[in-house]
């Protein structure tokens, strides 16, 4: 880390001081920080020299009627062919969301190790993503959403102390074609997209738990069971998951109407028994998103989540005016265990760690949804049917 803010710094004070003829900066304005300096080097460098994903599927039309919506999480392009990205097109889902660890691109840590601010191992893994057979299948059958992770932004468990955020983000928005939709026109990757008629429209909403996410709290204890990594920040402490302009923006996204809310985030929002990444690491900013849901009395609203290398379906009563309930669908064909022993108090039944993907599926008449771990084979391993009066919807 050492490395690349020495880096930064050779850079910025090199941009200070490059003239063009007479002594007028090439720079205008001036470079104030390393990460300005590195954009003017970024903006020279042409979309068609980064990798990009297939055009893939279309969303959905804005009044088509979702019924089938799709999770995974954590996909090692170097890897062959993944058993459970075959499974999907067999599902016929109406969209498929990809939230996060889409590629493994700081497994060599070249960005750090070798300061390189171009970013050209998480280059590398997109383009074999690209080049993966299962994955363009995938493209071809199924209409995506996206967000990103800890390993496709760049940098193992990295928040916004990250030099080469904003090159991890032009990647993500070129490779995903994005970068001329709303959300290539701000930083972050976060974007939410409607669908469905009055009374059965379902609201997506991708947030950005990386770009603007300050600094975890380190374990006192090293692997100990629930502190593996990280402890909840103290009360007091500088606490930001999401930056000020998209907890507006997600505020503003919680007052459009709609009946179903799928809020995708990377890490886990419930579970508070480990001590990995998740919003339970910072206690206020969880709370600030559940008392920001309350405020603006949005009904409907499920979590959605990955990271973990395992599955889990969680539900709770007491932090939403209604059941909060959350599906963690992880991993696509980064598997570390047959059984997982976590129990959290919010958990329905045992977490499922082989190659798995999840489902959320919605019966617009029966007035109810059902999320579902499914094996790699597309078989329910786990399911939990909540009824739309148990979640706030009329």
């Amino acid at each position: 880390m050492k490395q690349v803010f020495l880096a930064g710094a050779a850079l910025l004070a090199l941009t200070g001081c490059t003239t063009q003829s007479g002594g007028i900066s090439l720079f205008t304005p001036a470079p104030q920080t390393v990460e300005d300096a590195l954009d003017y080097y970024y903006d020279t460098i042409p979309d068609s020299a980064l990798p990009k994903a297939s055009a893939g599927m279309s969303l959905p039309a804005s009044d088509a009627v979702l019924t089938k919506i799709l999770i995974g999480s954590c996909l090692d392009e170097e890897k062959g062919p993944s058993a459970a990205m075959m499974s999907l097109p067999a599902e016929e889902a109406d969209l498929f969301l990809m939230v996060g660890d889409n590629v493994y691109g700081d497994r060599d840590g070249r960005a750090y190790v070798n300061n390189q601010p171009l970013l050209d191992e998480v280059r590398e893994s997109f383009a074999d993503l690209a080049a993966r057979e299962d994955f363009q299948k995938v493209r071809e059958t199924t209409p995506m959403m996206v967000s990103w992770d800890d390993h496709d932004y760049g940098a193992n468990d990295a928040g916004s102390e990250f030099a080469f955020r904003r090159m991890a983000e032009r990647i993500h928005e070129v490779f995903w074609g994005l970068e001329d939709q709303d959300v290539g026109q701000w930083p972050g990757t976060y974007y939410a997209r409607s669908f469905g008629p009055e009374g059965k429209r379902t609201q997506v909403i991708m947030l950005d738990t990386r770009f603007f996410r300050s600094g975890l709290t380190p374990t006192d204890e090293w692997g100990a069971k629930g502190k593996e990594r990280y402890m909840p920040a103290p009360d007091g402490s500088m606490q930001d998951m999401l930056g000020a302009a998209q907890w507006t923006w997600l505020e503003n996204q919680l007052q459009q109407p709609a009946d179903i809310r799928l809020i995708a985030s990377s890490i886990q929002v419930m579970p508070t028994a480990h001590g990995w990444e998740a919003w339970a690491a910072m206690p206020a900013e969880r709370q600030r998103l559940f008392d920001l849901i309350k405020k603006t009395e949005a009904s409907g609203v499920v979590f959605l989540s990955g990271d973990r290398h395992t599955a889990f379906i969680y539900e709770e009563d007491g932090v939403l005016p209604y059941e909060a309930n959350e599906l963690t669908a992880s991993s696509l064909n980064v598997s570390f265990a047959t059984e997982s022993e976590e129990m959290d108090a919010r958990q329905v039944g045992a977490g499922f760690a082989p190659e798995n993907y999840g489902s959320v599926e919605i019966d617009w008449e029966a007035k109810s949804l059902s999320l579902k771990v499914k094996d790699n084979s597309g078989v329910t391993v786990r399911e939990n049917t909540v009824s739309f009066d148990d979640i706030g919807v009329k």
